[in-house]
């Protein structure tokens, strides 16, 4: 694998594919983040969006890179990395969450802890500032696993959680994409974006994280994978950790994250072949877009994708770390 170094990388590895590592000896830590997967491509870009994605992606890495290596917690990594993400109004979660049908933002979130298999999360939240916060503290200060809407905010509130006005989720972006989705029901140009994070540290504690806004025109309290254990997210201490992003619908028919964790735990495979299969085989011939970011106790990392490409980053304790957007298999 090429070993990458800041900020020199960026135009050498955008257009990079699937990238799926494979170590006999485990690496002390490693990390990987993703911002959506979907329809990008390059001529839908100019110079100056592209540098702001990949800046974006950078600092969020940089973030993870710094708990882990300091023996942090997978936990916190993932934890602090998505917050990072949901303050950038670039992507699809927190601040820039995406609008529903009545122009109104519903976010979702998880969080998984590898040891112990515990989970939490969060669905239908309009005023909560950081959900994978949310999500967490469902997971640490409650007997629950997933808690939705109004006692979701009311139970964050009560364990010190920021809540905000709906005035700080608005940005013109995505409500022009809402405008844009509302003239034309069917269009292509729906938004369907997610942040997500998997962490392995030096503990040999696996976590996975997934934060989103939805689906641009969402109606009915419409719910995708992001917030739902072992379709979104996942994250199992004997196997791996994964996190997803793209059509929620299919990812939760498919349990897409756990049945990649369950083909390395009972079929014996590696994690590029089960993310693989899944991916590009199941997933695709479902019908189903997207991606996932994964690691496995190994800290072998897999970004792979059956789009045109998914914002997306990694890094690990033997010095490799790449940023990329673009799918160069397509």
């Amino acid at each position: 694998m090429k070993k990458i170094l800041y900020p020199f990388f960026f135009f050498a590895i955008l257009f990079l594919g699937c990238t799926n590592t494979n170590y006999s000896k485990k690496v002390e830590w490693a990390i990987a983040i993703h911002g959506g997967a979907g329809n990008i491509n390059p001529d839908d870009y100019t110079k100056d969006q592209l540098s702001a994605y990949n800046q974006a992606l950078g600092s969020a890495l940089e973030i993870g890179k710094k708990v882990l290596s300091q023996g942090g917690t997978s936990l916190d990594a993932v934890e602090q990395v998505i917050r990072s993400m949901e303050d950038c109004p670039l992507f699809n979660a927190g601040k820039g969450a995406v609008f529903n049908h009545d122009g109104k933002n519903e976010m979702d979130a998880s969080i998984m802890d590898g040891n112990g298999l515990r989970a939490g999360a969060v669905a239908n939240v309009g005023d909560i500032k950081n959900p994978i916060s949310a999500a967490r503290l469902v997971m640490d200060k409650s007997q629950h696993v997933l808690m939705v809407g109004k006692g979701a905010s009311k139970f964050a509130r009560s364990q010190g959680a920021e809540i905000v006005d709906s005035s700080y989720f608005f940005t013109q972006k995505s409500w022009d994409a809402l405008q844009k989705a509302l003239e034309k029901e069917n269009s292509k140009d729906k938004k369907m974006g997610t942040v997500g994070c998997v962490a392995l540290d030096k503990q040999g504690n696996l976590a996975a994280g997934t934060s989103t806004g939805g689906m641009t025109n969402k109606r009915y309290g419409r719910v995708g994978d992001s917030p739902i254990i072992g379709a979104g997210t996942y994250a199992n201490n004997n196997t791996c950790a994964v996190s997803a992003t793209g059509h929620g619908e299919y990812f939760i028919r498919y349990s897409v994250a756990h049945d990649i964790s369950a083909l390395i735990e009972y079929k014996g495979l590696s994690l590029a072949d089960a993310s693989n299969l899944v991916v590009n085989g199941k997933l695709k011939k479902a019908g189903g877009q997207g991606g996932i970011i994964a690691v496995d106790k190994y800290g072998n990392i897999s970004l792979t994708m059956n789009t045109s490409g998914m914002f997306r980053a990694f890094a690990n304790s033997n010095g490799e770390e790449g940023v990329a957007i673009f799918n160069n298999n397509k």
